[in-house]
């Protein structure tokens, strides 16, 4: 996996996805999304952002894909688009604090953490004058 600091491509794509995340009305379906399957209508009801804003943001998440859609009949069904954007949006409630995620989110990241880097020992006068 490449660090977001050694591809400005990996930086740039990252900024994109954080965009579509930055829009509250967006981030709120989302949020509604991860308790499973939801119709237009059932999102609404949730979120209380109204139809025509609604249409609109939904919109912008299939472009980005990270929502898809089911049509039954006339209703417009939709799901979180994978694991990944399930994760994210878990990650902001647990960064507020927000239910039981918090906790399950710190034992999981606590338990990814990377490695620590080895110490480089210093050569020469650093060496001597290295404090411990």
């Amino acid at each position: 996996m490449t660090a977001l600091y050694q591809s400005r491509a990996l930086a740039d794509a990252m900024t994109e996805k954080l965009r579509i995340f930055a829009q509250p009305q967006r981030l709120m379906i989302l949020s509604c999304l991860l308790s499973g399957e939801k119709s237009v209508s059932e999102i609404d009801a949730m979120t209380a952002i109204g139809q025509p804003a609604l249409s609109q943001q939904l919109a912008e998440l299939r472009r980005a894909e990270m929502v898809r859609a089911r049509r039954a009949a006339k209703q417009v069904h939709y799901t979180l688009a994978d694991d990944e954007v399930a994760l994210c949006v878990r990650t902001m409630e647990a960064m507020l604090g927000q239910g039981d995620t918090a906790a399950a989110l710190q034992s999981a990241l606590a338990n990814a953490a990377p490695a620590a880097a080895p110490r480089r020992t210093p050569a020469g006068a650093a060496a001597f004058a290295r404090i411990g």
